[in-house]
């Protein structure tokens, strides 16, 4: 897939995740892994650069006696998921094209 696609993609599904509840590194993995193949590594620098456009906020609260680091989609990364539905559409469009039978 390329690269920048797959970035994109990848931003918009860790927005998504967050859209429907503020969550930490580890549950946002396992949140997205039955969609999307995503490394810790990858993840942590996407959550990076969300909070880095503003897309996202952090947080932290104790849990079991450590601080845990909590993100928080912000009302600018609301819009970019919002934005991102008739982008959607559009992409779909290519993808049923792409993966038509020919006659």
């Amino acid at each position: 897939m390329d690269t920048q696609l797959k970035k994109g993609l990848l931003d918009i599904s860790v927005l998504k995740v967050l859209s429907l509840a503020d969550s930490y590194g580890y549950k946002i993995l396992s949140d997205l892994s039955q969609y999307v193949d995503v490394s810790e590594s990858a993840l942590y620098a996407i959550l990076k650069r969300l909070e880095q456009q503003a897309l996202v906020s952090t947080y932290k609260e104790e849990h079991d006696s450590r601080l845990r680091k909590y993100y928080h989609i912000t009302e600018a990364g609301m819009v970019k998921l919002q934005e991102f539905r008739p982008e959607f559409t559009k992409i779909e469009r290519i993808i049923q094209f792409v993966l038509k039978e020919d006659n």
